[in-house]
Formats: structure tokens, sequence, C-alpha cells
């Protein structure tokens, strides 16, 4: 046996692993607490999109959202139908599972990032044509638009 092919399979691995683990990884050691309607088929919709992703979701079914939301500092033309917390952060909204991945790997000063409404095709709203949305990052220095995306894909 030739160990020194062994050691090259092996480091080849060890790189390749490097390469892929990071977001997977990130996504796998978040876990995404989730308060929304009991009877809300959009917010499931959304669940199982983060789910699907790689985060571990807890849900706790809420009749009174705009108390929570006031309590994580939520601005009022940032609401939506669900509102959730990861890694300090707050998720307001339909935000596609990439746009809470790239904000755990920068962690900018923000409070969170929010999708206002209920964009269609975004995540939890799928049919019909998807419409151009962005993804507003949020906090004490104001807002700004964070990600582009048109139904789950990132544009611009």
């Amino acid at each position: 046996m030739n160990t020194g092919n062994v050691s090259r399979r092996s480091a080849l691995g060890i790189v390749a692993a490097a390469l892929i683990a990071p977001a997977v990884s990130e996504a796998a050691q978040s876990t995404i607490r989730v308060y929304k309607d009991p009877s809300c088929g959009c917010c499931s919709g959304w669940v199982r999109h983060l789910e699907a992703a790689g985060f571990g979701v807890e849900v706790q079914e809420e009749k009174n959202l705009q108390g929570i939301r006031k309590r994580l500092g939520v601005p009022t033309d940032l609401a939506a139908c669900h509102t959730a917390e990861a890694g300090g952060y707050v998720i307001e909204g339909h935000v596609p599972a990439p746009a809470i991945l790239r904000l755990l790997k920068e962690r900018p000063v923000a409070t969170g990032v929010a999708v206002p409404g209920m964009p269609v095709g975004s995540p939890g709203m799928e049919g019909g044509t998807p419409e151009r949305y962005a993804v507003v990052l949020f906090g004490a220095d104001g807002q700004r638009a964070y990600m582009q995306f048109e139904g789950v894909r990132p544009v611009g």
C-alpha cells in the first residue's frame, strides 16, 4: 500500500470538506426560533424552507405577534406575518435562507433583517409569478437594502 496516495486522498477530502462545510455548518449550528400564528400556512411553508436549508427550527405558536415584534424592536413598517430569532438577530417575514446565512456569517451591527409584506414567490409564498423584493437590514442606524431576490433566487 502506498501511504503517499492515502495522504493525498485524505488531504483532498479535507480541502473539499472545508470548501463546502461553512454554509452547511452555519445553518446546522443555528437554531431559528419562529413565532407564528397557529393557523398560518405560509409561515409553515417558510419553516419548511429553513429546515430544507439545514437550519434547526423551533416553532412557538403565538396569537400576539405584535407584542413580540415590539419586544424585539421590529419597526412597524417592516412587519410581516411571522417573526423569528437566530444568532442574536431578528428575522421578520419571508426572509430566504441565503440572506439569513449571510447575516449570521457577516454579523453586521443591526437588529435584524426583514421582508415586509408577503411577496409572491418568497419562501412560503410560492405560486404565481415570483416578485422581485428586498431583504431589509434594520437597526439603530436605520434601514437599508441588504439583498435582492426574485422568488427564492438572489439577484443583483
